[in-house]
């Protein structure tokens, strides 16, 4: 049987075997070439001619299904590159790394030489070159095209795709010489563009170049063009992500602001209300001042419209630059010159003094903003102070006025009513008190009255105006020392003469009226004696004190004047007293002094030389020697003492 089988095989005929061939080598994804010799073995091989037409049909068969087959797989490497272009859409981070991974796929799946991408410029009006793979020349890869230059000008001013088989013969571009010599200068002959679209916008192209002559296929555009159709897609994701985390940063920035803004709000809302509980408390300047130096972190004085301070904590004395003073009443916001920050306090357009901040070279917007809360906090007290200030000065003043109007004015007077009074505003009218009239040029008067309010306050006595004069009552044991100072510091303050007349002390309100009317006959005595300008009591006025004094004190004023000579007689019983008498009644002559003494002219001179010890070389000017005659007639008035 077996023998039989042998017998039986059929030897395969020549189309057979070459059919057999042909299949295995499709099997095998043998190249075409291998394909295409088939015919020329079979003939090498002897077969008839009829069987070499069959077989050279049937190669032509399995050269159409290899290629075929090779286009299939070619479309399946197409939509794996555009899968995976794809995908890095979906992962975009870099857009400059989908652009270089979009343009080296390009010239992969194209199998070009060089491939790039060109962006158009809306602003130049041009595109120029973004993305290369494959490129050698520095020039190329700058390229600017104008619109309409070139094939990638043509195909971004179109928005069509262009193929060019030669570039350099192709006459249907406007060629340029930049455009010309980089082209030459990467050696590209075959370049084929398609447009990068977005909508009906066209952002750019995209090429694919060889340096050799090149057809480019339907195909080969369509894969291009889907290729250019991802491109466009990043470049419109990039920009709107862009776009987006811009907007991000921007509304995270805008929150920051808005946080910090909220912050420094609620600080400067907190620190206001601190400083407003302080003052609604009834804290002082000085109390404020440490609360706004506490939560500035700094220095604080704070001062009154003229210059004078108020408070100053944790900083030296220090005055707000005028001009820093002037540009932050105008402007309304805390200003920095010299090294310190100077903030106005105003009660509307009113000026009310200024605060002056140490120690903080630089303010922060918060801070700068507290501080100028600060000053509104500031004004606040300030206004309630003068406020209280006012209404006291004007209960003080009705006082004052009574006290001044005397018994006399009232048969209703009631001085224990107004020792009461007295009380209740933190006076002690037991104490001896002086007072003092003041005066000064006309249109300076009312700064004149409200500076000695202040002083009033400051001295614990009682300010009004009498009779168009300023008066104060003060407690006081030395109206002649209050009268000068009063003079001197009040006139440093209001920039201009003060004349300050006093009377004093006295004990017990039923002496204020006369005291006040002496002080008045002083005040017009120093203007009448040229004094204008300075203050004195009536003691200090010598015999014209004692002349216009209702209750002139003869006692004091003789022992002013000849009291040295009084003691030195009562201690050693001389008698420098008589021989002034004597050399006064005489004429000033010693001669006849010495003869009414009964005493030689040497005694009396020794006498008269140890007066001038005691009373100072000037005593026998005229002036002197006018009140120690007139205290010498005085003292022998008082003791009843014969002259000699």
């Amino acid at each position: 049987m077996t023998a039989g089988r042998r017998a039986d095989a059929r030897t395969p005929s020549p189309t057979e075997t070459a059919a057999r061939r042909m299949l295995d080598l499709l099997a095998a994804d043998s190249p075409a070439q291998e394909l295409a010799r088939e015919p020329a073995r079979s003939r090498a091989g002897g077969a008839l001619p009829a069987d070499v037409e069959w077989i050279e049909e049937t190669t032509e068969v399995a050269l159409s299904v290899r290629r075929v087959i090779d286009q299939y797989r070619r479309r399946e490497a197409e939509l794996v590159a555009l899968f995976d272009t794809a995908g890095d859409l979906a992962r975009l981070r870099d857009l400059d790394a989908v652009l270089r991974a979009i343009v080296r796929r390009a010239r992969t799946l194209l199998g070009s030489d060089v491939a790039y991408l060109t962006l158009n410029d809306p602003v130049a009006h041009d595109t120029f070159m973004r993305v290369t793979e494959g490129s050698v020349s520095a020039a190329f890869q700058q390229l600017r095209l104008g619109m309409g230059e070139g094939l990638g000008g043509l195909v971004a001013q179109t928005a069509r795709p262009y193929a060019s088989t030669d570039y350099h013969a192709d006459r249907r571009y406007r060629h340029t010489g930049t455009i010309d010599d980089g082209v030459s200068e990467e050696g590209l002959r075959g370049i084929l563009g398609v447009p990068l679209r977005l909508g009906e916008e066209i952002i750019g192209v995209l090429f694919a170049a060889d340096r050799t002559p090149r057809e480019f296929t339907p195909d080969a555009i369509a894969l291009l063009g889907s290729l250019a159709d991802h491109a466009a897609v990043a470049i419109d994701s990039a920009r709107r992500l862009g776009e987006t985390r811009t907007a991000l940063a921007r509304l995270e920035a805008a929150t920051a602001r808005a946080r910090e803004h909220s912050e420094a709000l609620h600080q400067a809302s907190d620190a206001h209300d601190r400083l407003s509980k302080l003052v609604l408390r009834g804290a002082g300047t000085d109390e404020v001042a440490a609360e706004i130096a506490a939560l500035l972190g700094g220095g604080v004085a704070i001062h009154d419209t003229d210059g004078s301070e108020l408070a100053r904590v944790a900083t030296d004395p220090v005055t707000p630059p005028p001009a820093s003073l002037d540009a932050s009443h105008t402007e309304g916001r805390a200003v920095h010159a010299d090294g310190v920050w100077t903030c106005a306090v105003l009660a509307g357009a009113e000026p009310l003094g200024s605060i002056v901040l140490t120690g903080r070279a630089d303010l922060p917007e918060a801070d700068r903003r507290l501080f100028e809360r600060a000053a509104l906090v500031t004004a606040m007290l300030l206004l309630i102070r003068r406020s209280v200030a006012e209404t006291e000065d004007r209960v003080r003043g009705e006082l004052l006025d009574d006290l001044l109007a005397g018994p006399a004015s009232s048969a209703h007077w009631d001085g224990g009513s107004l020792t009461l009074r007295a009380r209740r505003l933190g006076l002690d009218l037991a104490r001896p008190h002086a007072v003092a009239v003041l005066d000064c040029e006309p249109a300076l008067r009312p700064r004149l009255a409200a500076e000695n309010a202040r002083t009033a306050r400051r001295l614990g006595g009682l300010a009004g105006t009498r009779h168009g004069k300023t008066v104060l009552l003060a407690p006081c044991d030395r109206p002649g020392t209050l009268a000068r100072d009063l003079a001197a510091d009040l006139a440093r303050i209001i920039g201009a003469p003060v004349t300050v007349g006093a009377a004093g002390p006295g004990t017990g309100p039923e002496y204020h009226a006369a005291l006040h009317a002496e002080a008045l006959r002083c005040l017009t005595a120093l203007h009448s004696l040229g004094h204008t300008g300075s203050g004195a009591d009536i003691a200090d006025l010598g015999f014209i004190g004692v002349l216009l004094g209702d209750r002139a004190d003869i006692a004091s004023y003789v022992d002013r004047v000849l009291g040295p000579v009084l003691a030195y007689d009562t201690e050693r019983g001389t008698e420098l007293v008589r021989t002034l008498h004597a050399y006064y009644d005489q004429g000033a002559s010693l001669a006849r002094a010495k003869d009414a003494l009964h005493v030689h002219v040497n005694t009396v001179v020794q006498r008269l030389d140890r007066v001038a010890q005691l009373l100072g070389p000037d005593w026998n000017t005229p002036a002197s020697a006018l009140e120690i005659h007139l205290a010498l007639r005085l003292h022998q008035l008082s003791h009843g003492t014969p002259g000699h």
